[in-house]
């Protein structure tokens, strides 16, 4: 199989082609997670009991919240890359959950409970939903990685995450118990934002502004993309069960979009507030039910369905090369030439 072969097959991944981002431009608040203006900001903000900032991981807005803190406070690393923090590459993990929100894959689909229902409690998330308990390993283990790198400066109180009512044993609460459990997954994590803060703050006066910048962006985003896959790595064996509350099509999905995050992850796909929102367009507008089928859900667009078939498509080719298409995909992205040449390749396919 070709490399060029193996980008066109891959190109389906990413089916928009971003749209420059005025420097004056400022965001509309539409394209920003649900609630964010509603969200904590400071971790000062949440809960202080017993000398302990207490967050509720289980409620929507407070997880959020985490998601907040962490942009508000690595705002400074990525001026230079948009105004108004807009060219932050954090802003794919609260941009996700928010549309995991707006899509109602956060409650209950067991129907067990009103968890996450506009008749129970709509900010309520499930731990019986899969997208839910897979997004605790890339919100709360980040948010854990950036309080051990010191990102929140020295905090007066340890920071503790509220148990769910059930699975307690598949999640970890603090930055102790996480270490404990799955050190390999909070150094990931840690070195994100340490090696941020060295990245992003150091003046390297041997080189151009302009190349500066573009290293030092590839290399942050190489470090974030490899601690999402550890994340995911972690997660999915953990809450495979949890796929046989969804329908079929919203399982395959499911698995297919976990699939592609490896071959995202490959090319240092860019992930600040203006690439995602753009992408996410194109994502399910609803949870999948049975009967739909594709490429013809007549509710969703015609990109949309595409995206379904080649996500379903790239899943089985993996699988049915044993892993060898993500493997010649990573060794054509294992440059900085290379990645730049996929995703050139990536948007000129997709915008014909």
């Amino acid at each position: 199989l070709g490399i060029h072969a193996l980008l066109i097959v891959i190109v389906t991944l990413s089916p928009v082609t971003a749209a420059p981002w005025s420097e004056n431009k400022v965001p509309g608040e539409d394209e920003y997670p649900p609630l964010w203006d509603l969200a904590p900001e400071n971790l000062l903000d949440f809960p202080i009991k017993d000398n302990k900032i207490v967050i509720d991981a289980w409620n929507y807005q407070e997880r959020l919240g985490v998601y907040k803190s962490l942009l508000h406070s690595s705002a400074k690393y990525f001026s230079a890359f948009g105004p108004q923090n807009t060219g932050n590459i954090l802003w794919g993990l609260p941009l996700q959950h928010g549309w995991q929100f707006r899509t109602g894959r956060l409650a209950d689909p067991s129907g067990a409970t009103s968890c996450g229902y506009e008749d129970g409690d709509l900010l309520c998330q499930s731990v019986r939903s899969w997208w839910s308990c897979m997004n605790y390993y890339l919100s709360v283990i980040p948010f854990l990685g950036a309080v051990e790198a010191g990102l929140f400066g020295q905090l007066p109180f340890e920071v503790e995450i509220l148990p769910p009512e059930e699975r307690k044993d598949d999640f970890c609460y603090s930055v102790a118990d996480c270490w404990s459990r799955m050190p390999e997954l909070m150094d990931d994590w840690k070195a994100f934002f340490e090696v941020n803060n060295y990245l992003l703050s150091t003046e390297h006066k041997a080189l151009s502004p302009a190349t500066f910048s573009s290293l030092k962006l590839d290399d942050a985003l190489g470090l974030l993309w490899k601690a999402h896959v550890t994340s995911i790595f972690y997660a999915l064996p953990k809450f495979q069960d949890s796929l046989k509350y969804l329908s079929d099509p919203e399982a395959n999905f499911g698995e297919d979009w976990s699939n592609a995050v490896d071959f995202l992850a490959a090319t240092h796909f860019l992930t600040d507030l203006p690439t995602i929102n753009e992408f996410q367009v194109f994502l399910p507008p609803r949870i999948l039910v049975e009967g739909d089928v594709l490429p013809s859900i007549s509710d969703f667009s015609p990109q949309q369905n595409k995206v379904l078939v080649s996500l379903r498509a790239l899943h089985k080719a993996n699988k049915l090369t044993g892993g060898l298409l993500l493997k010649l995909w990573q060794k054509a992205m294992s440059t900085e030439a290379g990645r730049k040449i996929g995703r050139k390749l990536i948007e000129s396919l997709t915008s014909s």
